[in-house]
């Protein structure tokens, strides 16, 4: 888009949430609102962006490290906040400049373009985004003339018998001509209950001044969804995950019940694939086809190929190759790799390592800060030892390698190609390729000692 702007209003401070954040950094599928916000300006082409934040501001500048950032101190209206950017807009005064909403977080880049395209079209000092409700309550109304013009917004306490059943409403998402904008604001006025300078009286001004204002009907209602208490971020959550759900049916994956299954709105998952109930995918996540995830798995900022298996597993800042098999009641945790074929059981913990292709590892056992083969088994209640309290060491096991169970790996340590660890070894030197270590203590039976120590240690009559 050329010669455009935006400023995204994101002072709320989160009481009625009850958060010590603010609100907008409330999130919607594991984003914050003005995270989304943000990201459809940018889809839209949109660069020059700027948030108008209250309490939390450096919070708000954080999560929108793009955006120039300028504060509000004092919560006196829509129109007094984007007053607070005057800086911002008056270096771009020949642009067209779209407000909106960072509490609302289902505007879309179409949206934006189709509005922006009318907003032009019709030479509009002004264009409203708006939508119509099946029950319009809360809102301000749109009114029209007889060409469809916008003349007005009444807000509903203010409204008429026949203007409360018009279902047409505002979105509080605007374009202005920037130029437009910076005078309309300087004619604003606290003429109202509560004191406060309303974005929306800019439009009046504008019919007053004989200049054009429209009115972009957006065909999706979600546009207008904002949220002010937990019961409000609780449905557009709900809104959000049905959305993100239907996309993922249309593209051919499985779900065959939806309870508990929460996929956020960046994941990529591939054709054939199951999605099991109680499953949570959250950002960052891309899956490949055929696979069968959950139920109960939760899988973030995480690559999964074709044909894999994860069941009531956690899997996180990590990459799975294909036809792997995971869990059920497995972790693998950031920066870890397990390659094509790999088997990793009940109750196994992956840290920080490379697991070979086809390295079986099936029970009972945590493999850390590791380089691991190919065609490797780890025997139930192995430890590759990591820690000695102050730093971590990481281990090597060649491929091929049989590893008994309960067997310790004492970083760092290297086991060679082919070897064989003998069950219940502690190994604390390098193995040499295709050898048996053994590190334990020979086994020593001492005839008829129990039953002394019984006669020993019985009680006296």
């Amino acid at each position: 888009m050329q010669n455009v702007c935006a400023v995204i209003l994101a002072a709320g401070d989160g009481k009625r949430m009850k958060s010590q954040k603010p609100k907008v950094l409330c999130e919607v599928l594991f984003r914050p609102m003005a995270r989304w916000v943000a990201d459809a300006l940018s889809a839209a082409g949109i660069r020059e962006l700027c948030a108008v934040c209250g309490a939390g501001a450096g919070l708000v500048q954080a999560a929108l490290p793009e955006c120039e950032t300028v504060l509000q101190e004092k919560r006196l209206g829509t129109g007094h906040a984007v007053t607070q950017a005057r800086a911002f807009l008056e270096r771009r005064r020949d642009d067209d400049c779209l407000v909106l909403c960072g509490d609302a977080p289902f505007i879309s880049p179409e949206a934006i373009a189709a509005s922006l395209k009318l907003h032009r079209s019709c030479d509009a000092a002004v264009t409203l985004i708006t939508a119509s409700l099946e029950d319009p309550t809360g809102y301000g109304r749109i009114l029209r003339d007889s060409e469809g013009r916008v003349t007005a917004i009444v807000e509903q306490a203010d409204a008429s018998e026949d203007e409360a059943a018009i279902r047409e409403v505002n979105s509080g998402a605007y374009w202005f001509r920037t130029g437009f904008l910076l005078e309309a604001l300087s004619h604003l006025a606290p003429a109202n209950a509560q004191g406060e300078y309303y974005l929306t009286d800019t439009v009046g001004w504008a019919v007053s001044q004989g200049l054009s204002v429209a009115g972009w009907r957006s065909p999706d209602a979600d546009v207008i969804r904002g949220a002010n208490d937990r019961a409000g971020l609780l449905a557009l959550n709900e809104a959000a995950r049905r959305r993100v759900l239907q996309k993922h049916l249309q593209n051919g994956v499985e779900i065959l019940v939806s309870d508990g299954v929460i996929i956020a709105a960046d994941a990529v998952i591939g054709p054939d694939t199951v999605i099991l109930p109680g499953t949570v995918i959250k950002p960052g996540c891309v899956i490949g086809s055929g696979c069968v995830i959950g139920p109960n798995t939760m899988l973030e900022q995480s690559v999964l190929g074709d044909g894999c298996i994860v069941n009531a597993s956690q899997i996180e800042f990590s990459k799975l190759g294909a036809r792997v098999k995971l869990g059920p009641f497995s972790h693998v945790r950031p920066n870890s790799c397990l390659l094509d074929g790999a088997k990793v059981g009940n109750f196994v913990e992956i840290k920080n390592s490379t697991v070979g292709e086809k390295t079986a590892v099936a029970h009972l056992t945590y493999v850390g800060d590791s380089d691991v083969g190919a065609r490797v088994n780890f025997g139930c209640g192995t430890v590759t030892v990591n820690y000695d309290g102050f730093h971590k060491y990481r281990t090597v096991i060649g491929d091929d390698v049989f590893i008994g169970c309960n067997a310790n790996l004492i970083a760092p340590v290297t086991i060679g190609d082919g070897c064989l660890i003998a069950a219940g070894s502690t190994i604390t030197e390098d193995v040499p390729a295709d050898a048996l270590a053994i590190a334990r203590a020979r086994q020593l039976n001492r005839p008829d000692w129990a039953r002394q120590r019984r006669a020993r240690l019985a009680p006296k009559e």
